[in-house]
Parts: structure tokens; C-alpha cells; sequence
């Protein structure tokens, strides 16, 4: 068995579809819309072939994005490197996005650094 993908309603749509595929290396379909119930959707695909779904519409709620909560955290992605998971987190940071921690070496061996990425979601880059 596999996760086949995950998915988070947003509000910005493009900006966030644009956020994965700059930082992450996703690639994008070209999306789908329903007319009749304002519902959209883009599928990014990484290299491995986890993909996620990015959806709107008219109505959401947006609730506050707490770090500590219940529920779903965040999204890590692996880099492969170290170095990579150092200059993607000076990356982040020079455009920006806050770093809540990292990079270091947690208590169960990864090497890591969290951000608060696009729309207050948290993003987690590892080897």
C-alpha cells in the first residue's frame, strides 16, 4: 500500500502550485475546473512520484495555523544532501518564509530544518 497523494485546500491557488514547483521541483498538471461549483484543482508530481493536490473554491474557512495542534502537521521533503537541506533553508530565508528550527540533527537521527511555508502551512526539508 501507498499514500497516492495528499491534499490542502488554499486560498491563493497559483501562488501556492508556483511555490511548490520553484522550491520543491514539482511539475504541475494544467489543472481542472468545475464551472458549475467554482471548484479548483492543480496535481503536483515530485520526483519519486508523490503528488499532491492543491484545491479552491468560492467558500473555505480559514482557520488559524497553529504549530502545535492536532491533525495533519506537515509536508517533509526529502533533498538528498545536507548541503541541499542548508541552502534550500537560505533560501527560504532569503525570500522571506520563516525558519522555525534547523537546520540540525534531531533526536531520531534526521538532518532537518521546518519553515512556515506558503499560506502558514509547515514544510519540513530533510535528507
Amino acid at each position: 500500500m501507498k499514500i497516492e497523494h495528499i491534499a490542502m485546500y488554499v486560498n491563493d491557488l497559483e501562488g501556492t502550485r508556483d511555490f511548490f514547483v520553484k522550491y520543491l521541483g514539482g511539475l504541475s498538471n494544467d489543472g481542472y475546473h468545475n464551472e458549475l461549483t467554482g471548484f479548483r484543482s492543480y496535481f503536483i508530481t515530485f520526483d519519486d512520484g508523490a503528488r499532491l493536490e492543491i484545491m479552491n473554491k468560492p467558500s473555505m474557512e480559514d482557520s488559524a495555523k497553529i504549530v502545535n495542534r492536532t491533525g495533519y502537521i506537515h509536508i517533509a521533503f526529502s533533498v538528498g544532501s545536507a548541503e541541499e537541506v542548508d541552502r534550500l533553508t537560505r533560501v527560504f530565508r532569503e525570500d522571506g518564509y520563516e525558519v522555525i528550527n534547523g537546520p540540525r540533527t534531531t533526536g531520531d537521527g534526521y538532518y532537518e530544518s521546518c519553515i512556515i511555508g506558503v499560506e502558514g502551512n509547515q514544510i519540513e526539508i530533510t535528507v
